[in-house]
Parts: structure tokens; sequence; C-alpha cells
């Protein structure tokens, strides 16, 4: 009996292995390329992740198209940030959003590749670029970025992972 039990151990210790990574609803999240730690709300009900900015702006370098932006964020400063585009995303704005139960308003947002790093790990991910300053939280972490952390969300919790340690 005892070796039939081991036997069924060993065998559920892939499975074991395989667990998501744990984080609470908000978590720091430190961004490398724009030198910033910023507080973050994580978002199964969105799919990409938002980066609170404002100054938003197309432009071209060498041929391809790049986005200039700064952070719209209670401490920011006027730092002028750029960044390759790297597609421009559609997002449908809720009902209420609008003030009205009509078609949802679609809105199109720049979206970049930015280095992300949540407690020791760190992706590269897609964020759009909106203004979020009415928000609590500057930035937003979508199912899709949560999906390369292979990440699961307490919404009971909050902070769970260290401080980003990148």
């Amino acid at each position: 009996m005892k070796i039939v039990a081991a036997l069924l151990t060993l065998l559920a210790m892939p499975a074991l292995a395989n667990q998501p990574t744990l984080y609470g609803r908000y978590e720091y999240i430190k961004l490398p390329q724009i030198g910033q730690t910023l507080k973050a709300k994580m978002d199964t009900g969105a799919m990409t992740a938002s980066l609170s900015s404002k100054d938003i702006q197309r432009f071209e370098r060498d041929g391809e198209e790049w986005v200039r932006f700064r952070l719209a964020t209670a401490s920011a400063d006027d730092t002028l940030y750029e960044r390759p585009l790297a597609r421009i995303s559609e997002i449908k704005s809720r009902a209420e959003e609008q003030g009205s139960a009509s078609r949802p308003a679609v809105a199109r947002r720049p979206v970049v590749d930015m280095e992300i790093c949540l407690g020791g790990e760190a992706r590269t991910v897609e964020v759009n670029l909106t203004d979020r300053s009415h928000f609590d939280y500057p930035l937003l972490i979508g199912a899709s970025a949560l999906r390369e952390f292979d990440a699961a969300i307490n919404p009971a919790q909050r902070y769970i992972a260290a401080r980003p340690q990148c």
C-alpha cells in the first residue's frame, strides 16, 4: 500500500509543478524601460495591459512607425518616452462609460512592446497607451500579460508578490 501511495505522489508532482503563480488583485510592477515602479491592477477582464499616458503622438523613424508619450501619473515628471509602435488596438468602451446603452464606441490606441517586471520575473508584453489618470491605478495588467507570467489572481489578496526585483 505504501508503494502505491508513493507512486501516486510521484505522478501528481508534475501537475503540482505546473501550477500558476498566485498574485493579488493589485501588485507593484516595474517598467525598466521607463525607470518606474507603479501600482497595477491585475484585471482578468481586460485583454491587454494599459499604461496611463498623455501627449501621445505617432511619428516615423527610419521608415518605421513609433510613438512618443509622457506618463499621466501623479508623480510623473515631464520626461518624453519613445517606443516602436507594435500595432493599433481597437478597444470597445462599455455602455456605462458612454452614458447610453447604444452600440459601444471603439477607441483606437497605440500599442508598444514593453518589458514589465512582476516579483522576480520579467516578460515583454503588449501595452496600450491611454490616459488612465482618472483611475486609481496607472497601470492595468490584462489577461494576455497574465498568461505570459503563468499567473492566477486571488481577488481577495493585495500585493502578494515581493517588490519587483528584475
